[in-house]
């Protein structure tokens, strides 16, 4: 699991710098490609199933984040972005089982650590965690935007949005996302679903309060902010609960 661990650390890193400017897209390019080579040193990855899973794994991050950023500037080809992202993971997924497991550097900090947990932890288990938590961030987040796009809950650049209504989400989603994915990660599922069920009672009322004033208000009517919560959140939940179950099967 050791290049699907650094795909998604890739990826994570590559969005959160790409989420500081728009703009810059070479900026995040770099971060991204920059990250796999120096994991893939670090990890003493140097086989060619190594190698060249290392290429896909740059490939897709960079279309990812290519493809993402296009559809957020023009509104368009967002499905391209999705589709892109996952054929890159399954493919890197399908082909892990052919590629070194982490060693190098990167396995002898983590037994000379002092902190006993990490002494016990595999190269591998520890870029896959590191991996997961950053994809909850800036990934996360872009995937949510790209799914609410595609199923028509985003109107047009310069129409009332949905997201005008419910502030917060951009900073909200990936609080929740972490707090799941930790805490699904520690045993403690049932409090993971308590997180879940907690963002639908702190929102219910506030859906409610805005039924009859939003449409006068806004021109955003209430059916449409539903939707743009309910889609939002469950694309988020998945997210993190991908995440868990692909941390539970590694």
């Amino acid at each position: 699991m050791s290049v699907v661990a650094i795909l998604l650390v890739s990826l994570g890193l590559g969005d959160l710098a790409r989420s500081r400017d728009l703009g810059r897209p070479a900026v995040a390019y770099a971060v991204a490609v920059a990250t796999i080579v120096l994991l893939a040193v670090l990890a003493d990855l140097h086989t060619w199933a190594d190698i060249l899973l290392l290429a896909l794994t740059a490939a897709t991050t960079v279309a990812w984040i290519m493809l993402s950023g296009r559809a957020i500037r023009t509104g368009h080809g967002e499905r391209a972005a999705v589709a892109s992202l996952g054929a890159g993971l399954l493919v890197v997924l399908a082909c892990a089982g052919a590629t070194s497991r982490a060693e190098g550097v990167l396995r002898q900090w983590l037994e000379s650590s002092d902190l006993a947990h990490l002494q016990g932890l595999s190269a591998d288990r520890f870029l896959l965690v590191v991996g997961l938590f950053l994809v909850q961030l800036g990934t996360g987040n872009e995937l949510v935007r790209l799914v609410l796009a595609v199923v028509g809950a985003i109107k047009p650049a310069g129409q009332p949005q949905p997201s005008d209504r419910l502030r917060g989400g951009r900073l909200l989603g990936p609080m929740e996302r972490v707090f799941i994915l930790g805490l699904g990660l520690t045993g403690a599922i049932t409090a993971a679903a308590l997180v879940i069920a907690a963002k639908g009672l702190i929102r219910f009322p506030e859906l409610s309060a805005r039924r009859s004033a939003t449409q006068q208000v806004s021109g955003v009517g209430i059916d449409e902010v539903t939707e743009y919560f309910l889609v939002g959140s469950f694309v988020s939940w998945l997210v993190a609960l991908s995440a868990l179950g692909l941390a539970y099967l590694a």
